[in-house]
């Protein structure tokens, strides 16, 4: 099976941002996307129409760049979009926010989009595809040529416990609170072609996986292996999917910035005749779950010996080790701000911060969601 690959010349970059609409009297999810969507196509014109799209449930809203070169540039254009849909949204009585999971909506009371694709994998799926009331943060970088597309996907597996524990926003499932940081990577991941990418050699050996998937039934297109960092050859991309959904912008240029510059490092490692290093997936398997558990306070093993590390350590030593390839891209703010989150607290620290402010009304968490996605940057005085 031939699958081509459109490379990149440049470290390209496009995010994608599932938004979930709130009501903002009740503050249950509510859906409304297709009169969202239909009166957003009708102001902004057919060329910027595909900037929001349907997602799995009516109650969200993909919003998804165009390929940019630098990440204030995606974030201007992610900007751009979102302060249409908000005036859209609020006129209806609807916020915007994101997060992994929404603290106290339940799945079995949400309705699916209209479309085929959705229909047959609830269909397929049953059970596993209605609890997929989750959101998350994909971020696409440009990758020069397919040969470099598994080199590049098999390192990037070394950072899932910093992307994860840095993004972790999801503390809270049906209304409870579930002990972990992330308990949206724990449910995606149950979905058989979901979670740690496979470790392949190469493009040859992709394909060959890929045609036995598609042969046996298992998928009709490669669009339905959903791994945590996969290639993507109609981008020409490698596209990062393990973030949880991130409250705010500065938050979404952050782990933006940290995806363009490893990817870019790597590319010129490659170019050099690096070779880049695989960690063993068993190591990769206990790192996610000590992220999705423990957030930004896991130890995470750091070689397969069992040598551990706190993950605010290393991700502070991968910033200060990227801020020359951060100036270089343009983004040295973004990605310094990093120092920011590990300083305030990431999503799920602060959500439950919330919580325990309002003696455990999961609704005054929604109320704080809200307010962080208008203000753009996280709530620093719910740490306080």
């Amino acid at each position: 099976m031939h699958i081509p690959f459109s490379s990149s010349p440049r470290t390209s970059l496009g995010i994608e941002w599932e938004l979930e609409l709130v009501d903002l009297q009740t503050r249950q999810l509510r859906g409304a996307s297709t009169e969202i969507l239909e009166e957003f196509a009708g102001k902004v014109g057919d060329e910027d129409a595909e900037k929001a799209k349907h997602e799995l449930f009516e109650s969200t809203i993909e919003v998804i760049t165009g390929v940019c070169g630098t990440v204030p540039e995606a974030l201007a254009d992610l900007s751009g979009t979102i302060d249409v849909l908000r005036g859209l949204a609020e006129r209806r009585g609807i916020g915007l926010m994101c997060s992994g999971t929404h603290p106290i909506s339940e799945y079995n009371t949400q309705e699916i989009s209209t479309n085929d694709r959705y229909f047959r994998l609830v269909d397929q799926m049953q059970w596993l595809a209605h609890r997929l009331l989750i959101f998350g943060v994909h971020v696409h970088v440009g990758v020069r040529s397919q040969e470099k597309a598994f080199p590049i996907v098999n390192a990037l597996t070394a950072y899932i416990p910093h992307f994860l524990a840095l993004s972790a926003s999801s503390p809270f499932w049906l209304g409870r609170d579930t002990g972990l940081a992330s308990s949206r990577s724990k449910v995606f991941e149950s979905l058989p072609t979901a979670g740690l990418p496979q470790q392949l050699a190469d493009w040859g050996q992709f394909e060959r996986f890929m045609e036995t998937l598609i042969t046996s039934g298992t998928i009709e297109t490669i669009r339905e292996v959903w791994w945590d960092i996969r290639p993507h050859p109609n981008f020409g991309t490698v596209e990062l999917r393990i973030c949880d959904g991130l409250p705010t912008l500065q938050e979404v240029g952050a782990v933006a910035a940290l995806s363009q510059c490893l990817v870019d490092r790597m590319n010129i490692q490659l170019d050099r005749g690096y070779t880049l290093p695989v960690p063993r997936r068993w190591v990769v398997q206990e790192n996610k779950w000590r992220a999705a558990r423990y957030g930004l306070d896991a130890e995470i093993l750091v070689d397969d010996r069992g040598t551990t590390r706190p993950v605010r350590d290393e991700l502070a030593d991968v910033v200060d080790d990227l801020l020359p390839v951060a100036r270089r891209l343009g983004c040295a703010t973004e990605l310094t701000s990093i120092q920011d989150i590990l300083t305030v607290g990431a999503s799920y620290e602060r959500q439950r911060a919330a919580a325990r402010r309002a003696g455990g009304d999961l609704s005054h968490v929604v109320d704080t969601l809200l307010r962080e996605m208008n203000i753009g940057r996280p709530a620093s005085d719910l740490m306080s």
